[in-house]
């Protein structure tokens, strides 16, 4: 009896958060006044049969992901933090989906540098700068104000990356799952794992599985600027809390290169007022190349983006394992 008990406490964040979200999602309550409705994005394939479908309902599971960690007693003062902080992502991106007309990017991209700006602080102050390898185990001391900046710029990236590969139906939370599940197995191979740490990456996974039952092909609601932006928060500062902020080159790949790809383009054309356009024979995110330029549907270009996600994260685990044998 005493170990089921001690399972059931070690599993109730991810059930808590479960049962919270898929209510708050199934009833949508204050729905109709609260919730913004998708606009459909232009120059993005397929994106006009989730017009009118509710969109910012990240508004629920980062109420109920923040709410939950918060509620258990041995979350520390980073965790708090970090998930207030992903409150604020989220009203920045859910304000946005409300909006008659979409925020001005330069806008928005002043938002997330200042919601960096605080997490960077609050890795800097709450959590150690002393990073680890995920390979190998090796411990590196990263001086605190160079911490701070590659801090911002981790933030700044995942957000972004998060919030671009959030295009087709289950596959930005979809791969938040497995980011977190990864960055939670690699943090027990490196005896970097906490209670805290563990219920958090329960928390997150328990209320995403909720969100997927009605986001998953054909969707019924999306989770918006509301839900991409905290997650991306989430996903950079849980990599520095287990100490291995540069495992996210590899398991924040598939949202680099989907998302962050676009990104990247996007800037770069800006900056140089069109002059130098790289990936000209690709569209950007990558999903939407996997759409119309390969024709691969909705379904299919989900299958294939997170099965090259658990490809790479299975075998940077892989090797993980090997070398710290």
């Amino acid at each position: 009896m005493d170990k089921f008990i001690n399972t059931l406490i070690n599993i109730s964040p991810s059930l808590i958060a479960f049962a919270a979200t898929a209510v708050l999602l199934f009833f949508l309550p204050f729905g109709k006044t609260l919730l913004g409705h998708d606009r459909g994005r232009k120059y993005v394939e397929g994106s006009e049969v989730n017009i009118g479908k509710p969109t910012g309902v990240g508004f629920y599971f980062a109420i109920v992901i923040a709410a939950v960690c918060i509620g258990f007693r041995y979350m520390d003062m980073a965790v708090v933090l970090s998930v207030s902080l992903s409150l604020l992502a989220m009203i920045s991106g859910f304000l946005d989906d409300r909006a008659k007309t979409p925020w001005n990017e330069y806008f928005k991209g002043a938002l997330d540098f200042g919601i960096a700006l605080i997490g960077a602080w609050i890795a800097t102050t709450y959590m150690s700068n002393d990073i680890v390898i995920g390979l190998t185990g090796t411990v590196i001391s990263i001086p605190p104000v160079l911490y701070f900046i590659l801090a911002t710029i981790l933030i700044i990236v995942s957000i972004n990356a998060t919030n671009a590969t959030d295009g087709v139906d289950g596959l930005s939370g979809t791969l938040t799952i497995i980011t977190f599940f990864a960055f939670n197995l690699l943090s027990v191979i490196n005896s970097t794992i906490s209670e805290s740490s563990l219920a958090v990456c329960e928390v997150v996974i328990g209320a995403l599985f909720a969100y997927l039952i009605f986001n998953f092909n054909p969707s019924k609601m999306l989770m918006g600027d509301a839900g991409s932006r905290s997650l991306g928060l989430l996903i950079a500062l849980y990599a520095m809390y287990v100490k291995m902020p540069i495992a996210y080159l590899a398991f924040g790949l598939p949202f680099m290169i989907d998302g962050g790809l676009s990104i990247l383009k996007i800037t770069i054309g800006r900056l140089t007022k069109k002059k130098i356009i790289i990936l000209k024979n690709t569209l950007t995110p990558i999903h939407d190349h996997l759409k119309k330029q390969k024709g691969y549907s909705i379904k299919q270009t989900w299958l294939a983006i997170v099965a090259f996600a658990l490809i790479v994260d299975v075998i940077y685990i892989g090797i993980a394992i090997l070398l710290h044998k």
